[in-house]
């Protein structure tokens, strides 16, 4: 990217000290960070889970989370101390000239009022716009975001768009006040690929033409690098080094940093399909499926093999994970069936019997919405565990904490904390032995590790390797990380638009040629180099980047 022309300072953070209460004392958790953001300039903040990035995201608004005060320093926005502001007085700034952008989009919607309804709030309430103007403007931000009919779009509930629609919503509301600050925690973390390029390209395009300066908190080095003007790598709540974007990637100066530069390493040898007459352990034949008078499914199909992994990539709203509703029987197919170690399973999960219930579990994907933040770790792993074998008792306590220990968890650490104790990785490791509670044989990981950083994703990886080839399981991997799929799957099913455009073994499916649209996923996979989003876009059309991924 092309060095932007020096401007006046807007935020200036001196000495940022930050502690959380643990153990009924305060401990501080950031150790004197410093930085500075000009109008329109963009800082990466990088490092893996725990680092502090998004403490001291929030921190640039003047807030703390709850367990959580800001003890020392000085955080300055355009010559205003945020630190001794009153409540009042920040009120006015959040959500007019400083703006959030959270990770997931799914636990900061209302579910009960529809996308418009949630994005004219702020507009109104600083007298901005009125309601009409302010319902035009998200339809244009909308459709600058790339997201499907515009006009309509925003009249749906939360539930009824897919997680990566609903994160451009949210990008989209966060800039309905034209702010001078975002700070973006993770904005593409739920994004495919193909979706990320466009969404990209929009904030980029936005905080260029508003002269908006933000902080651009991610974990995916190759995204910051396309986003940012400088990055500042960060450790355990200290600062590491901070240079240029460019000079940061060439010549980074501190270990740790090129630790961070360092390719994900795991990849396990992939295993081929059983031969002979080998009965799938889940059969998806000729699936249709539809939401009310919408069909979203169209003869898919696919096997998935004891001891094996297939991984489902496409972009959102492509089908993935509706398809695994229907293998579930949360969603009935209109037609086709679900076969189930050769016996077809009753189309709707009300039908099935618990044992039926109890073979296909479901790892998710925000470890956060999925657990219950008021209930234990043992009650969260042990009630699967009494509903599908009636263990009670020390039976059941002994099962929880052989289940922990199958995480890799200290029982006598972890019994007894509730999920808001746990880091990410920690969380996701909760929800692999709740699923492992049921003790099923085939288990969806619907993009498990999406919302992690790169080293603790690949913990997870290497833990769910592990659990495979212990426990003999069966996965259906959804994702949209196409370095994921490299490094645990089998075989690779492609979808598009509902359909199965591709599919088959893994060293075949990255083996030129490819179907159009696999080839379309292939290259848009982000590269360290600052000029791959510019290339990329020009290459495709930068005024129309939507409709190259409409191959």
């Amino acid at each position: 990217m092309a060095e932007k022309p020096e401007k006046s300072v807007l935020l200036d953070i001196k000495d940022l000290r930050i502690e959380g209460y643990s153990d009924e004392k305060w401990i501080e958790i950031v150790h004197g960070v410093s930085l500075t953001l000009r109008r329109g300039e963009v800082l990466g903040l990088i490092g893996e889970s725990g680092a502090g990035k998004s403490t001291i995201g929030l921190a640039a608004m003047g807030y703390a989370r709850d367990g959580c005060r800001i003890s020392g320093g000085s955080v300055e926005f355009d010559g205003m101390e945020l630190t001794t502001s009153t409540e009042a007085e920040l009120r006015v700034l959040r959500g007019s000239r400083i703006a959030y952008v959270a990770q997931s989009a799914a636990a900061s919607f209302n579910p009960a009022h529809t996308l418009i309804e949630q994005h004219v709030e702020a507009p109104l309430h600083y007298r901005m716009r009125k309601r009409t103007e302010a319902q035009e403007d998200a339809m244009e931000l909308y459709e600058r975001l790339r997201l499907p009919n515009p006009q309509e779009i925003g009249f749906r509930y939360p539930h009824q768009v897919s997680g990566g629609q609903l994160q451009r919503a949210m990008t989209a509301m966060a800039m309905a006040c034209r702010p001078d600050l975002i700070i973006f925690d993770e904005p593409t973390t739920a994004l495919d690929v193909t979706t990320q390029i466009e969404v990209l390209a929009a904030i980029r395009d936005i905080v260029d033409q508003f002269d908006t300066a933000a902080i651009y908190i991610t974990h995916d080095l190759a995204v910051v690098a396309q986003m940012a003007d400088k990055i500042k790598v960060l450790l355990k709540g200290d600062e590491v080094e901070e240079s240029s974007t460019i000079e940061m990637l060439e010549h980074p100066k501190e270990e740790y940093t090129r630790s961070l530069w360092a390719v994900r390493s795991f990849k396990r040898p992939q295993k081929a399909r059983p031969g002979g007459d080998a009965v799938p352990v889940v059969s998806v034949q000729h699936v249709d499926a539809a939401y009310g008078q919408t069909k979203v499914l169209d003869d898919v199909s696919f096997d998935i093999h004891a001891g094996m992994t297939v991984a489902v990539v496409g972009e959102s709203g492509s089908g993935k994970s509706t398809t695994a509703r229907c293998i579930t029987g949360l969603l009935p197919p209109t037609a086709g069936k679900i076969l189930f170690n050769g016996e077809e399973l009753p189309p709707s999960y009300r039908n099935r019997t618990k044992d039926q219930l109890r073979q296909a579990q479901m790892i998710y994907q925000m470890a956060d919405t999925a657990l219950n933040p008021k209930v234990k770790i043992h009650e969260i792993i042990g009630r699967p565990a009494q509903f599908y074998s009636g263990l009670s008792g020390a039976a059941l306590k002994a099962r929880v904490d052989e289940l922990l220990d199958l995480i890799e968890l200290e029982p006598s650490q972890y019994y007894n904390r509730y999920p808001p104790e746990l880091s990410g990785g920690q969380k996701q490791r909760i929800g692999i032995a709740r699923a492992l509670a049921a003790d099923p044989t085939f288990i969806i990981c619907d993009e498990v590790t999406s919302a992690l950083d790169q080293l603790v994703a690949e913990g997870i990886l290497k833990l769910l390797d592990k659990l495979q080839r212990e426990l003999d399981l069966a996965y259906m991997f959804i994702t949209h990380d196409l370095a994921t799929v490299r490094a645990i799957a089998d075989e690779v099913v492609v979808m598009r638009r509902g359909k199965v455009v591709e599919q088959g073994p893994k060293d075949e499916m990255f083996t030129p040629p490819h179907h159009p649209y696999t080839d379309l996923l292939l290259s848009s996979v982000p590269e360290m180099d600052p000029n791959w989003l510019s290339t990329v876009l020009e290459e495709r059309g930068v005024d129309n980047v939507g409709e190259a991924a409409n191959i």
